[in-house]
């Protein structure tokens, strides 16, 4: 006898050996026993969970003179005639081929006849949403009024695409996708039903391959079997799957989360070199970091992933040493390019540009690589990396530098000579050069000069500039009323002073205004907010106001709708608890 598929070798023969799907075999089960059975069903859901296996077990029943629990017997003479294959009181029509009116109009000639052995003549139309328009206008009389003996049972995978009409004159059962515990339940059946030894991390890859499906999950168990003689491992099923080696999977993930952009571009072109195709490859490294997640956010990641220990710890690895934001961004960024890999000529291209961005944080200004950076700035802080010397410098350890890679920025421009100490407001409002410039901050580092700043630097471009009408001095006295000019001289200020590039980073996203002869500072996020409020930071913020001549007239504030809640509550506070003084942490 030719050899017959797993999928197809353990085809369900009763409703009680169905995977899952209790709701809708408790329906079928009682529709049988009270004989109160419909004309007309629609069973829709994803492919391999069970339909035309249920489509078939059901036919069968409802013609068995004597069926048990809901399943034809396959004793009786209505059973053992339908085994026949010239027996036509249950008829398989495949929709995909046979879509045009001509056919649907032959079968509404057919149903008038009776059925031969049993009680009902059955049609199951697999794949119903791939007739035509003209093949459904056929069928719908004859759905709406079919004879007594006629049942229809509708398969589909795409319930959307079938017109509301015929929707509306069958009964339907949504069909789920199977868990994965008892996808892997039915496998070790499988396995130790043909005698095949196994590890139990294979058994839970090959479940998880199987995405919810039992027939995808036991033909890629048929490969599995073929593919080795002895005892099937953790490591025969990823060969199966064309899956990458794991550790240069995690190695290429690592890099990318670290900011490394040469290291991550590099990996991913001997990955592609060695004749790895992309989507694979980009399918591996979102697998591995949505395992990264797992093992980051679940204390039993361990079991949730069902990974042997070694490839795990490997996980862990990446995974402690990386914060939620950035992980979350870099996922986004590669889940975006699965989407465009379908409608691309040059999904090379497509897939290590997405590298390339993911690896590269300090050119990513969306809100959560912004957060992933500052993060990073505040853990090595912490960490001590950072080291303050007399009159406030700020330089870093060299031993952290050499532990974490940092991404060069272009040589440190020549200082300029100082301008004379006295110096006087001439109208300018300072520009971009007046400011850090963008690439003081590189893979979300602050980068910071050997020696005190007394001036800010202005660096040389290759395009030279024209030369201003008059030299641009800036007075020590910041203009009331003028925001815009205050605010550029609050952030010179700010760099000279600022102990850390975090402050400095969070102070150049603020909005600023005069109210009553004020100067404000506004933020829209209340953890800015907060941060700002800190006693140490807004203590440098005030030396950094003095400098430039406001002395006390200056505020930091939350604005928007959460400002006013949080006012409210402030409010509340000092009314309940009058003459008590409220600071704000």
């Amino acid at each position: 006898m030719a050899y017959l598929a797993l999928y197809r070798m353990f085809r369900p023969t009763s409703l009680n050996d169905v995977v899952r799907q209790e709701h809708i075999v408790t329906v079928l089960k009682n529709q049988i026993a009270t004989d109160r059975i419909g004309h007309a069903y629609l069973f829709c859901g994803p492919r391999g969970t069970g339909k035309t296996s249920i489509a078939k077990i059901f036919a069968a029943a409802i013609n068995c003179v004597s069926p048990v629990d809901g399943s034809a017997c396959g004793k009786c003479d209505v059973c053992k005639a339908l085994k026949d294959p010239s027996n036509l009181d249950i008829t398989e029509i495949d929709a995909a081929s046979n879509n045009g009116v001509d056919e649907m109009r032959d079968l509404r000639e057919k149903v008038q006849y009776p059925p031969v052995a049993g009680q009902y003549k059955v049609y199951i139309i697999d794949e119903v949403h791939m007739l035509s328009p003209g093949a459904f206008n056929a069928l719908l009389k004859t759905l709406e009024e079919p004879p007594k003996h006629a049942v229809f049972i509708l398969a589909t995978t795409e319930s959307q695409k079938i017109p509301a009409t015929i929707l509306s004159r069958c009964m339907r059962f949504d069909f789920k996708l199977i868990p994965q515990a008892d996808l892997e339940a039915r496998l070790r059946y499988v396995l130790d039903e043909i005698g095949k030894k196994y590890d139990n991390e294979a058994i839970s890859a090959i479940a998880r391959a199987g995405a919810g499906s039992v027939r995808d999950m036991l033909s890629i168990a048929d490969t599995c079997v073929s593919y080795t003689s002895g005892k099937l491992t953790y490591a025969d099923v990823n060969a199966v799957l064309g899956n990458a080696d794991f550790s240069a999977i995690a190695a290429l993930c690592d890099a990318v989360l670290k900011g490394d952009s040469g290291q991550a571009f590099e990996r991913t072109e001997n990955f592609l070199s060695a004749g790895k195709g992309v989507g694979m490859l980009l399918k591996d490294a979102l697998n591995f970091l949505n395992a990264c997640a797992v093992a980051k956010t679940c204390r039993d990641g361990q079991n949730i992933l069902a990974m042997p220990s070694e490839t795990y710890a490997q996980v862990v690895a990446v995974a402690k040493n990386v914060d939620g934001h950035r992980l979350l961004r870099v996922t986004e960024i590669l889940a975006e390019v699965e989407t465009s890999l379908r409608f691309s000529t040059s999904p090379r291209i497509l897939f290590e540009t997405a590298i390339l961005k993911a690896s590269m944080p300090q050119n990513d200004y969306d809100i959560e690589a912004l957060l992933g950076r500052v993060a990073e700035l505040e853990k090595r802080l912490d960490n001590g990396e950072f080291t303050v010397k007399d009159g406030g410098r700020v330089e870093t350890n060299k031993a952290s530098e050499e532990a974490m890679p940092v991404q060069k920025t272009a040589e440190k421009p020549a200082k300029v000579a100082e301008e004379p100490e006295e110096e006087i407001y001439d109208g300018y409002v300072p520009e971009e050069a007046d400011v850090p410039p963008d690439d003081a901050f590189t893979g979300g580092y602050a980068y910071f000069d050997a020696e005190p700043v007394k001036k800010a630097p202005v660096e040389k471009k290759s395009t030279p500039a024209p030369a201003p009408a008059a030299p641009i001095k800036v007075a020590k006295s910041a203009p009331i009323g003028d925001a815009k000019s205050t605010f550029g001289l609050f952030l010179r200020s700010m760099r000279k002073i600022a102990r850390s590039g975090v402050l400095l980073t969070l102070c150049m996203d603020l909005d600023s205004a005069y109210e009553d002869g004020i100067f404000v500072l506004y933020t829209q996020s209340e953890t800015i907010y907060r941060s700002l409020k800190k006693e140490d930071h807004l203590a440098l913020i005030a030396q950094a106001c003095a400098e430039i001549g406001l002395g006390d007239g200056f505020d930091v504030r939350l604005k928007g709708k959460k400002a006013d809640e949080f006012q409210k509550k402030v409010d509340e506070i000092k009314e309940t608890f009058g003459g008590v003084k409220v600071d704000i942490k």
